[in-house]
């Protein structure tokens, strides 16, 4: 049985801070459901297992909602298959038996019910659907006693947190990672951890095909699922599905080698025109040392999708060297030195100890600017 596992479509997902970049991220999400489509067929796929969020709302607009079906549209060929999550779950009158009502085509399968499914070649399809946003019971409990014909091979599909797992999954739906060994289950697909990772022998989170979150899953990632039979372990592979990366790094720098170092590491990430990058910087630099870095971070800013930098711990310590270079006139020194003083006093709130630093530099780098005209 050789099936694709993926979850967390999150369709209609909203990215205000990134004002009119929103709509290409958007987009992407609806580009990677026609890239799973593509995969399954490239690997000889039937069938394409959506462990919840299929949507990120459950009142998603009549465009919305038809969005991704449209794209499964497109793909006749490939069983795909629906479940309800805890930003999508199924409630009476609600998204899903809006979309059933659209009259779906026979390959979309909606599974609103815990009830065994089969999917040929002895696999049968055990899904647990969400029916709120909260289950304080595990749902995946029926499956222990679900009746399957002997030697089948039995997957599992749920959404929500295996118990002691920690607190980054989107909801606390608990889930038994010893599921697997009491249900007779060959392979439990899982939603809602927006990482791909393995919980167990036969327990995957396949992650997100669309990164949606820093500090989070780097890349979009499906699983090409392939188990030979009943009992037999699965083997598991990672497939790369999304448009963007969302990369996360902090970074000490303490001069201009530094800088120009950490300029041309970011420059060497794979497709930056298609990153978001958030950067942690720290460190102390000199006036010169930090206008340079500045100069250094606008140029990224323009080839990277989105760059986002917390300079909150990055200090700068004028030398003596930089405080000649203002010191045309005595005036800007005088004003330099005042806001050094506020660089550098603890009892100054983070925001203007921040707008000081921002300052120092300007006036750096417009007294440079002005000494180099001169100059020529």
């Amino acid at each position: 049985m050789r099936f694709i596992h993926s979850a967390d479509w999150q369709i209609g997902k909203v990215f205000k801070q990134f004002g009119v970049k929103e709509e290409a991220l958007r987009q992407a999400r609806l580009g990677a459901v026609e890239r799973l489509g593509q995969l399954a067929r490239t690997h000889g796929v039937a069938h394409v297992l959506v462990a919840g969020d299929v949507y990120d709302s459950e009142a998603p607009n009549p465009i919305t909602l038809r969005e991704p079906i449209e794209r499964i549209k497109l793909f006749p060929d490939i069983q795909w298959h629906l479940l309800p999550g805890n930003h999508d779950p199924h409630r009476p009158e609600g998204i899903w038996d809006r979309l059933a009502k659209l009259g779906l085509p026979g390959h979309v399968h909606l599974h609103l019910s815990p009830v065994v499914v089969p999917l040929g070649d002895g696999a049968f399809l055990m899904p647990a659907p969400l029916c709120r946003k909260t289950e304080y019971d595990d749902v995946t409990m029926w499956m222990d006693s679900a009746p399957t014909p002997a030697g089948a091979v039995r997957i599992g599909l749920a959404h929500g947190s295996i118990v002691n797992f920690g607190q980054e999954g989107e909801a606390s739906n608990p889930i038994d990672p010893a599921r697997p060994s009491r249900a007779g289950l060959d392979y439990l697909a899982l939603g809602d951890w927006h990482r791909t990772m393995q919980v167990g022998p036969c327990v995957w989170y396949s992650g997100t095909p669309e990164p949606d979150r820093a500090g989070r899953q780097e890349a979009g990632t499906a699983l090409l699922v392939d188990i030979a039979g009943a009992g037999a372990p699965p083997a598991v592979t990672p497939l790369a599905t999304g448009t963007y990366r969302w990369i996360t790094r902090s970074e000490r720098v303490a001069d201009v080698e530094a800088g120009a170092d950490l300029d041309q590491r970011l420059r060497a990430e794979p497709d930056l025109a298609h990153t978001i990058v958030r950067l942690k910087l720290e460190g102390a630099l000199s006036i010169a040392a930090a206008a340079d870095l500045q100069r250094r971070l606008v140029d990224l800013e323009a080839a990277a999708f989105h760059l986002e930098v917390d300079q909150t711990e990055l200090v700068v310590r004028p030398t003596e060297a930089d405080l000649e270079m203002i010191d045309f006139d005595g005036v800007l020194a005088r004003a330099a030195d005042r806001l050094k003083g506020t660089c550098d006093d603890p009892a100054q709130s983070p925001d203007r100890r921040r707008h000081a630093k921002e300052a120092l530099v300007d006036l750096f780098v417009r007294v440079a600017s002005k000494n180099g005209k001169e100059a020529a």
